[in-house]
């Protein structure tokens, strides 16, 4: 697959970790906390953003959840970080321990190459 048969988005990787506060919680209050506190405000100002939840609290120690979000470029992966900033997701529910930021197949659309390193078996 050539890479420039696709735009390229901005996938975040955000490696994140539970906090005393969120672990106090009560699974439906947790559902609700998502639901009613981080969740409007990403839609209230984001466009262009999906996201996929990822538990690994039983393989890392590190971390316990990854979110992997895309955006459709830079300003909106921006627009989402702000927005998450202003809820309790962030330093509250969960500590971001990193966020890994990159452009799938980036180096193949720079110099117009195959993008040999995507493979589907």
């Amino acid at each position: 697959m050539s890479a420039q048969e696709t735009a390229p988005v901005v996938t975040a990787f955000m490696l994140i970790k539970t906090t005393p506060e969120w672990l106090a919680m009560t699974p439906h209050e947790r559902v609700d906390a998502i639901s009613t506190k981080v969740m409007p405000v990403v839609k209230a100002k984001t466009t262009g953003v999906r996201s996929r939840f990822y538990d690994t609290e039983f393989y890392s120690t590190r971390v316990t959840d990854v979110w992997v979000w895309e955006a459709d470029d830079h300003a909106a992966y921006q627009l989402l970080i702000d927005a998450l900033r202003e809820t309790p997701f962030w330093d509250r529910y969960f500590e971001i321990v990193d966020l890994l930021v990159g452009v799938e197949n980036g180096y193949a659309r720079t110099y117009n190459v195959d993008a040999v390193t995507t493979v589907a078996t």
